[in-house]
């Protein structure tokens, strides 16, 4: 028998604030039982196992970081587009350094096919659409500011530009200005 209230939406919930708390590695089923203040074998009726958990926590993630990312959108087309896409993300992190984690966990193929993953592929490039790209090199742009925006974010919050000027917010604004200029001018094959 279930505890009273606790519901499998609760759980993984409660699953996403404690991995904002203690580290999405750390957001296991006997922490969160803990957190909980249940047994973890109470856990079992609404997550299959650890594996489980953190997928659906990444699900949630995904969806809350894809809601954020498209309201910051509404209206905008260009480099005011792809700076609000690009805050949006970094905001996120700061408010919820373990579920910007869990967004990047690695989900099998219906569970990503189904995720809203695929909400943030669409937002990238429509942006892109802005910027005369071809479709390969939206491919190649889409890779690009993932990988700005993620390891960007994951340098910041472990400290990496605390001890150095100029501050990490003037470096943000002259990057993003350095990809949109990138953007205008992608390169074309030889």
């Amino acid at each position: 028998m279930t505890r009273a209230g606790l519901t499998a939406e609760r759980v993984v919930r409660a699953g996403a604030e404690l991995a904002d708390e203690i580290g999405f590695e750390h957001a296991t089923p006997s922490e969160l039982a803990r957190k909980l203040n249940i047994k973890t074998a109470s856990l079992y009726s609404h997550i299959k196992n650890a594996h489980d958990l953190k997928s659906k926590i990444a699900l949630l993630a995904l969806e809350e970081l894809a809601d954020q990312a498209s309201a910051a959108l509404a209206g905008r087309a260009g480099r005011d587009a792809l700076v609000a896409f690009a805050d949006a993300y970094r905001d996120y992190a700061r408010r919820h350094p373990g579920r910007f984690t869990a967004a990047r966990f690695p989900l099998d193929a219906d569970a990503a096919a189904a995720s809203a993953g695929l909400r943030h592929s669409r937002m990238m490039r429509a942006i892109l659409r802005g910027y005369d790209l071809t479709e390969l090199q939206q491919t190649h742009a889409v890779r690009l500011l993932g990988s700005f925006f993620s390891g960007y974010v994951e340098l910041e919050s472990a400290g990496g530009f605390r001890h150095s000027s100029p501050g990490s917010q003037e470096s943000w604004t002259e990057i993003l200005d350095a990809l949109d200029s990138l953007l205008r001018n992608w390169p074309t094959a030889p």
